[in-house]
């Protein structure tokens, strides 16, 4: 073979090399708008389609926003919700990052399934098996949100995000914010605060920490997208989003710097 065979043999490797790493690039962008979007749009889905179904049939939409979003099993948008927690969950599953984000994210995606399968019971109780159903929706509904929060968390120090700040300190917000809610929701549960109220304090914690999981993916989705130029069309929009971010992080950057004491 020629040196210019060889030549021409070298840079096909690379241009299909290339174009591997552009492809694997898109795919993982794609995976994590694909959690993002469902993350933001699924907790205002539901309430949403049970007041338009309200609407149409002519109810009194009392159903509108359930105890907790686990609840919407049992109104109008069942099925909204457990296609959404499927996709969440296939979504998880086949994301790639890296082996112990791999696993974490299977772990979180069988988490989601099982959140999906395995309904709470409905609000007069339930049967003996509905009851046994339930205490297994609630094992992986915790689960799910304490995947949800270390999935944040340790993408916060993963390659490739740890060195920009804009996406990392969104991911550490956001998974400490899940914790956070997490424990509002456990208190307002074991003192009963809210409980007569149209939107429960369980619905609104369980709301916020998916909308934080949500935005932290959508955004790192925008970040890789303006990487890979895969947006030529929205690329203002992604510039704004990202310039938000940034903003974001300088002011929470500029906060923890202020609250140091001085040496």
């Amino acid at each position: 073979m020629s040196a210019t065979d060889g030549s021409a043999a070298e840079n096909l490797r690379r241009r299909l090399a290339a174009s591997k790493k552009d492809q694997d690039a898109r795919t993982v962008m794609r995976l994590r708008l694909g959690v993002g979007i469902i993350g933001v749009l699924l907790p205002l889905a539901l309430p949403a389609g049970n007041w338009i179904a309200a609407r149409l049939t002519g109810a009194d939409g009392g159903d509108a926003w359930p105890g907790s979003m686990s609840g919407s099993y049992h109104t109008s948008t069942r099925d909204l919700f457990v296609g959404g927690l499927c996709a969440l969950g296939i979504f998880l599953i086949v994301y790639r990052f890296n082996r112990f984000h791999d696993v974490l994210g299977t772990v979180a995606g069988l988490c989601a399934l099982g959140v999906a399968l395995f309904p709470t019971a409905p609000g007069s109780g339930g049967d003996a098996g509905q009851l046994t159903v339930s205490v297994l929706h609630q094992v992986f509904a915790v689960a799910l949100l304490t995947a949800m929060a270390a999935f944040c968390l340790f993408m916060h120090g993963a390659p490739g995000i740890k060195e920009r700040s804009y996406v990392r300190r969104p991911y550490l917000v956001a998974g400490v914010l899940i914790l956070v809610f997490m424990a509002l929701a456990a208190v307002a549960a074991a003192t009963g605060v809210g409980e007569g109220w149209t939107i429960t304090p369980l619905y609104l914690c369980e709301w916020l920490s998916v909308w934080s999981f949500g935005f932290a993916w959508t955004g790192a989705a925008l970040s890789l997208a303006a990487d890979i130029d895969r947006l030529p069309r929205t690329r203002a929009a992604v510039g704004a989003v990202l310039g938000w971010l940034r903003t974001l992080g300088g002011l929470l950057g500029r906060g923890r710097t202020r609250s140091r004491p001085a040496v």
